[in-house]
């Protein structure tokens, strides 16, 4: 086994992807079932194939000089469905360490199990961080029965990368699969911030229908920052666009939701948005490279 270790060349890359999703593993096996497969991909109306392997990924972030966070989700309580294995995620980032960037995925439900697990991925696979998708995996992240974990991830020195806002999964189906959007209000990940201040943490999406609330927690949280992911940027709400190239430029991140938005048609957008020459490079890549401690 092939711990990972970053080799990604900063002056090499334009641009560093932090929100990119392993869809299939070399074994057939999908991360959501047909159903939510389907829905998602109707609700995206993206050109891609919808389940790209962590080897396509590579290849798709190295012919465009890009690095990327890599990660699944591990909703398997909620879901009824075996998540994609996160260890293999890790190795194949391993083999690919000059554009790909892993990111672990543990259930939050399945407590002591979790922490234990989450403990193992980052040391002994060497995960930069954790995915959480609260609506998906069906949990209040507020909840205190989740904070050993949140404590463990502390300690440990990585990342949490929570989805935030509604959600394509589900789309469109009866009641929406069940899934429950009000467990990605980022209100709830404002006690999170808060009651663990060394814990550095991503909103991701432009967290409709809160965008304002992810705005005032970046805002106000040192250990918070957002990611521009999930939405094509010329419909990014109108305050969000302001903040990013103003006063959190500084903690504004790129980030795609690869495959069902592809960088191409993400940077084509951005790019419209007419923001200041300086700020580009921060969200692009810059801030990234801080917060992953790659430079």
């Amino acid at each position: 086994m092939q711990r990972y270790e970053p080799a990604i060349d900063l002056d090499a890359v334009v641009a560093i992807d932090v929100h990119t999703h392993v869809e299939a593993d070399a074994h057939g096996h999908f991360s959501l079932d047909d159903e939510l497969m389907d829905a998602s991909a109707a609700y995206f109306k993206g050109d891609q194939p919808r389940t790209p392997t962590i080897d396509d990924l590579a290849a798709h972030y190295r012919d465009r000089r890009m690095a990327a966070v890599v990660f699944t989700v591990d909703a398997t309580t909620q879901l009824g469905h075996p998540a994609l294995s996160s260890e293999e995620i890790a190795q194949g980032a391993a083999r690919h360490n000059d554009v790909l960037i892993p990111f672990g995925s543990v259930d939050p439900r399945q407590g002591a199990a979790a922490v234990e697990r989450a403990r193992m991925l980052v040391e002994d696979h060497g995960v930069r961080g954790f995915k959480f998708h609260p609506t998906l995996q069906g949990f209040a992240p507020n909840d205190p029965a989740h904070y050993p974990l949140y404590e463990a991830l502390a300690d440990l020195g990585v990342i949490a990368l929570f989805h935030t806002g509604q959600t394509g999964i589900g789309a469109g189906l009866p009641g929406g699969r069940g899934l429950k959007l009000r467990y990605s209000d980022p209100m709830l990940l404002d006690d999170v911030a808060a009651d663990f201040p060394s814990l550095q943490m991503i909103l991701a999406h432009p967290s409709v229908p809160w965008a304002d609330a992810s705005i005032s927690i970046a805002t106000h949280k040192a250990n918070v920052f957002v990611d521009l992911s999930g939405w094509l940027p010329k419909y990014f709400p109108p305050q969000l666009v302001r903040a990013a190239g103003s006063f959190l430029r500084h903690k504004t991140l790129f980030g795609s939701d690869f495959p069902v938005i592809t960088p191409d048609r993400w940077t084509a957008s951005f790019d419209e948005l007419g923001l200041k020459d300086e700020v580009r490079p921060l969200i692009m890549k810059d801030n990234a490279a801080r917060l992953l401690g790659l430079g």
